[in-house]
């Protein structure tokens, strides 16, 4: 006879013999919704601020702007072609472990849960809980200290969520991209409206060079890229997606020639009613450009921008603990973090994890000085996963690859981060310079506790029966299907 199924709450199919597993869930429409969802978030209310500082004029900051879109298009497709040939989940590192090896795999994914990811989530929040108590503060700004206090109370909620039901969190997702299409759409009307109205003033010397300085340019692709983040997050949940030969090249295709257009449309619109002054000076520029179009309803602009915030956190959560969830898996991160909640089904420690470093980054609250902090590894990493793609072509001629791109691609991408990344050292040594010492200082962990395995025996034990006492606590267990 064959075993009875029954249906989990939250995505997780229960046999009769108690296994839990995850489905292939996440259909075409989702994947884009997912990606749009974490790619619109708050780089595009706050990033123009930073890519106009650092390149020094309009009409270059535009030209950023274009060029962060084509380059996150490249990534995108090498990350596609490495994403249907590679079926397990977990993104920049499983590429990097199954391409470059394990020592590059796992500096990646200690970057990630030491820096990339509390950093990447703390300038979102900052953002999220600036726009949404913004407009009570109105002529004046914000104060700090209520900023980090609401962008930590908001990232705590979040976590929660994910912690509590998937299914939630995913229907949660959908919404606030609906809302992020609002939000843009709210910017881009009236800011076309009046350029159509002759209203060019701001567009006159577009390109003047008097401040411009080209050791800059690195810093301000850092954040026109920053605004593009996300396109990625598709590949972290690859074991559950439908048919991810096909989807996960559409979705990556279709959704950042979407959110390009709508980067450039909301970017022309902020200058057609800005000044490039106005624009240096606005600790929220979304909502500066409301007070001077919609004054009635900015602060609904506001709030609305906030929830795109918001949404963007959730869906970076929910797929960045796919990835220490997938390192546990394979080895790389204690055993703990490869389990999920018995009745949840949600990779409860993976999500845990995040928030002590997450409050801390939120603490010192810097934008750009975060941005570019996390920025130096980030981008060095998925270079070296995009070079990754090339010596794996070489290394295995003959695997399939359902969709395969010309090695151009990948070869501009690797380029282009690797450009940035050393040019950044010279910018912005301090925050760069950092960020690199972080990366390194995992090797000796990685050194001693996973290719030796020196740990002591008492110190071994110890950890196991911690583990054990969690496991409890937590009410977890290890993943008892198969998925890829």
């Amino acid at each position: 006879m064959g075993a009875s199924k029954e249906t989990s709450g939250d995505g997780g199919i229960k046999t009769e013999d108690g296994a839990v597993y995850l489905r292939k869930k996440i259909t075409l429409i989702r994947a884009i919704s997912l990606t749009i969802g974490t790619i619109i978030g708050s780089g595009i209310f706050i990033s123009p601020k930073g890519v106009l500082k650092n390149s020094g004029n309009v009409g270059l900051s535009l030209l950023i702007w274009v060029a962060s879109g084509f380059l996150s298009m490249c990534g995108a497709l090498s990350y596609a072609d490495l994403g249907t040939s590679i079926k397990k989940s977990g993104g920049h590192y499983i590429y990097l472990l199954e391409t470059l090896g394990p020592v590059p795999a796992f500096l990646r994914l200690w970057a990630e849960f030491v820096m990339i990811r509390p950093a990447n989530i703390a300038v979102v929040c900052l953002a999220f809980g600036r726009y949404l108590i913004e407009p009570l503060f109105v002529p004046c700004n914000a104060p700090p200290i209520t900023v980090k206090l609401i962008s930590a109370i908001g990232i705590a909620f979040l976590i929660a969520l994910n912690c509590w039901s998937v299914t939630w969190s995913a229907n949660l997702q959908t919404t606030f991209t609906v809302l992020k299409f609002v939000a843009i759409g709210l910017i881009i009307i009236p800011g076309l409206m009046a350029l159509a109205e002759g209203k060019t003033e701001n567009f006159q010397n577009a390109f003047d060079t008097s401040s411009l300085a080209l050791d800059k340019i690195p810093l301000a692709f850092y954040s026109g890229m920053f605004a593009f983040g996300g396109w990625f997050y598709i590949t972290f949940v690859t074991e559950e997606i439908v048919n991810p030969e096909r989807n996960i090249p559409i979705t990556v295709i279709l959704s950042l020639i979407i959110v390009t257009v709508c980067y450039l449309l909301t970017n022309v619109s902020y200058y057609t009613i800005l000044t490039p002054s106005e624009v240096l000076s606005s600790e929220a520029v979304a909502m500066t450009f409301a007070d001077h179009t919609l004054p009635q309803i900015s602060p609904v602009i506001s709030i609305l921008v906030a929830m795109s915030c918001f949404g963007a956190l959730n869906g970076g959560i929910f797929a960045s603990s796919r990835m220490l969830f997938a390192a546990s898996r394979e080895g790389h991160w204690p055993n703990l973090f490869s389990m999920i909640h018995i009745r949840r089904h949600t990779p409860l420690p993976a999500l845990l994890l995040m928030m002590p470093l997450v409050f801390l980054m939120i603490s010192i609250g810097d934008l750009y000085g975060l941005m570019n902090f996390y920025s130096f590894s980030r981008w060095l990493f998925m270079g070296l996963v995009t070079f990754g793609l090339i010596i794996h072509r070489r290394k295995h001629p003959d695997l399939p690859r359902p969709f395969k791109v010309p090695l151009v691609i990948p070869i501009i991408f690797s380029t282009m981060c690797l450009f940035i990344v050393g040019m950044s050292l010279y910018s912005d040594p301090v925050n760069t310079g950092i960020g690199c010492l972080i990366t390194l200082s995992g090797l000796p962990v990685y050194y001693l506790t996973i290719h030796n395995q020196q740990m002591p025996r008492r110190l071994r034990e110890t950890f196991n029966l911690l583990t054990l006492k969690m496991q409890v606590l937590l009410e977890v267990i290890p993943q008892e299907r198969k998925t890829y």
